[in-house]
């Protein structure tokens, strides 16, 4: 008599499933356990405020004693859409951010495609180039002020006038766009020539072999191979030149005559010098709604362009 051997039966399909669902719980608690410790900083310092902020926005709350703060609804959104120094000072701030992100954008590139050329001392420029973006606002507001300065002041020097540049009305705000693209132009510079260096060489040689000019190889290789890195940085400079406060409150603290009073100053003004937190806080939430206006139309072109 023979003995039969038996099979082993096979798994069961739903174990196998449990098991993997258990592998995958335990997974995610312990990803949350790790990122907690960051979480919680972020939570209380940056996520807690924004929530507090869009809360005040609703608000009549004033940096007084004794007030008691009642809920307004969009009271303060119907009187910042009536206010014309709000339109002022947004007008003054989308050209302020437009045209320091455009010049920044344009000398950083010139700047990058001759740091990336074969030069001497390439090393020291390139470190060089990058000082103006080590240094804090404050800093980079009072040099600057002593530049502009109208009787000693070196550009009054150079061009043998003695002009105020901080104070004339018609002049303010071409001023400190100049310091704003001279401040910004290092890190637009820095994403700007890694972009380069990016850039397959074969590209330029295949074009060089059928007779490119120069002008020709940077229009149609160094561009087209740029556009996502240029789409990404100006976004982004945008985004921090539009709310820009410390540089242009040590240049001139918002005037002369509310000339150079970008959005940031304006609600600056509202919360500490006339103490109208709630409203100042709508502000706030306005200009973020334009921001992420912004961050919306650079997301959805970069998901246009990976399709």
């Amino acid at each position: 008599m023979t003995a039969t051997a038996t099979r082993p039966s096979p798994p069961s399909p739903r174990r196998g499933t449990r098991r993997r669902r258990r592998a995958g719980a335990r997974r995610t608690r312990e990803m949350w356990l790790l990122m907690l410790p960051a979480l919680v900083p972020v939570a209380l310092f940056s996520v807690g405020p924004l929530l507090y902020g869009i809360g005040l926005a609703f608000t009549d709350a004033r940096n007084t004693r004794n007030h008691e703060t009642s809920f307004v609804g969009l009271q303060n959104l119907t009187d910042l859409l009536s206010d014309g120094d709000f339109w002022s000072s947004f007008r003054i701030g989308m050209i302020w951010a437009f045209s320091v992100t455009a010049l920044q954008f344009a000398a950083a590139l010139g700047l990058a495609l001759l740091l990336n050329q074969d030069l001497r001392f390439r090393g020291v420029a390139r470190v060089l180039a990058v000082v103006p973006w080590a240094m804090p606002p404050v800093v980079i507001g009072l040099m600057w002020r002593l530049v502009y300065h109208p009787d000693a002041g070196i550009l009054n020097s150079v061009l043998g006038t003695h002009v105020n540049w901080l104070a004339d009305f018609s002049l303010a705000l071409p001023a400190i766009i100049v310091v704003g693209v001279w401040t910004g132009m290092p890190q637009t510079t820095v994403v700007l020539l890694a972009g380069l260096q990016g850039v397959p060489k074969e590209l330029y040689e295949a074009v060089e072999v059928d007779g490119a000019s120069p002008w020709r190889r940077f229009w149609h290789i160094t561009l087209p191979q740029l556009r996502p890195v240029i789409v990404a940085i100006t976004s982004l400079d945008f985004v921090w030149n539009i709310n820009q406060f410390g540089l242009v409150y040590v240049l001139t603290q918002g005037g002369p005559g509310g000339q150079t009073r970008l959005p940031m100053l304006f609600a600056y003004e509202e919360a500490f010098r006339y103490r109208f937190a709630g409203y100042a806080s709508m502000l706030g939430v306005a200009m973020a709604i334009v921001v992420l206006a912004v961050l919306g139309l650079y997301l959805w072109r970069q998901m246009r362009e990976t399709r």
